[in-house]
């Protein structure tokens, strides 16, 4: 009888599997010339994995900005482990030596949850700005000399600068590059780190020019979908960091996709989701509450916020994946 029980249950995992029509999603990739891969995870198991536009599946792909919300996982176990002491922390004092010669006072109050949350309120080194910040010869000092143009804890600006510090203080406090950190903490959950940038002082970039596979970048996103442990049961990331990482703090101005720590939160087709987003439409999405993850690659030299691209991959989840879980569900 057990056999027989065990059987029905294998077959019924299989028929729920074999039960997701995705070839909605599918015609709709196919129509965007600039996306590459696609890869979706329900309850644990892998259910599509797909190259379109004849990209490779299994190629290293730069993630761009959805490495911030990487960044923000390295920040969370730095903290779990004492290397720092939590958001409150203040950063002039971890980067006193890379402050101006006349600091504006309000360097002294911005914290370590201020460049997560992109509340910092120093100009922006992103958009416009960007080529000129990384064409300095110090990329930790030219974000800190940036004027203020928001109250600290004030509006988002979104900016590579601020989550490039964390990278810069996570080295210094630990005295270890942070790319060989990233893979040591995340061992264990099948995420690989292939390449980092890193500025003129050997500093990795925090929250740009990291390569992961596809299949890593979903492993990424499982593992917050898990909650922070592996699929072995190890705990790697805190659930606590998880929900302060996903609790709103403030809003982008360019869209209407509020944001934590690293993290973007919004609803697809009425379910919570959180998403990372990197130029040209670099993606990873995870809904807990439908236990599905969705890791999306594109071309790296285009743009997907202005162009569109970014709400039609929005569109995309909603429309074509959702409502396709939920059957199953």
């Amino acid at each position: 009888m057990y056999v027989v029980l065990l059987s029905s249950l294998l077959l019924f995992a299989s028929v729920q599997v074999n039960a997701l029509d995705l070839s909605a999603m599918d015609k709709t990739a196919q129509g965007f010339s600039n996306i590459k891969t696609v890869q979706i995870a329900h309850k644990g198991e892998l259910v599509w994995s797909k190259a379109y536009n004849k990209a490779d599946i299994d190629a290293v792909a730069n993630i761009k900005s959805a490495s911030k919300s990487l960044m923000s996982a390295i920040v969370g176990i730095a903290i779990e482990r004492g290397v720092v002491e939590g958001v409150d922390q203040p950063i002039a004092p971890l980067l006193a030596d890379q402050l101006p010669s006349n600091p504006d006072p309000s360097l002294n109050d911005i914290t370590i949850g201020h460049l997560l949350s992109m509340q910092a309120g120093l100009e922006r080194t992103s958009g416009r700005n960007y080529g000129r910040w990384v064409a300095s010869n110090n990329w930790v000092k030219a974000a800190l000399s940036k004027p203020f143009v928001e109250a600290v804890g004030g509006n988002m600006q979104y900016s590579t600068g601020s989550t490039h510090m964390l990278s810069a203080i996570i080295m210094r406090q630990s005295g270890q590059h942070t790319y060989r950190l990233a893979n040591q903490w995340l061992q264990g959950a099948g995420i690989q780190i292939q390449s980092w940038e890193t500025d003129p002082q050997g500093i990795p970039m925090g929250g740009n020019q990291v390569g992961m596979t596809p299949a890593s970048l979903l492993a990424f996103g499982e593992l917050y979908r898990r909650g922070g442990v592996t699929e072995a049961g190890q705990r790697l990331i805190s659930e606590k960091w998880i929900e302060e990482s996903w609790t709103p703090r403030t809003q982008s101005r360019f869209h209407r996709g509020q944001y934590g720590y690293g993290w973007f939160i919004q609803t697809f087709a009425g379910v919570q989701g959180y998403y990372g987003w990197g130029y040209g439409g670099q993606m990873i999405y995870v809904l807990p509450e439908l236990a599905l993850t969705i890791a999306i690659t594109s071309q790296e030299n285009l743009p997907s916020g202005r162009t569109g691209y970014r709400d039609l991959l929005h569109e995309m989840v909603s429309q074509d994946i959702v409502p396709v879980i939920q059957l199953v569900m």
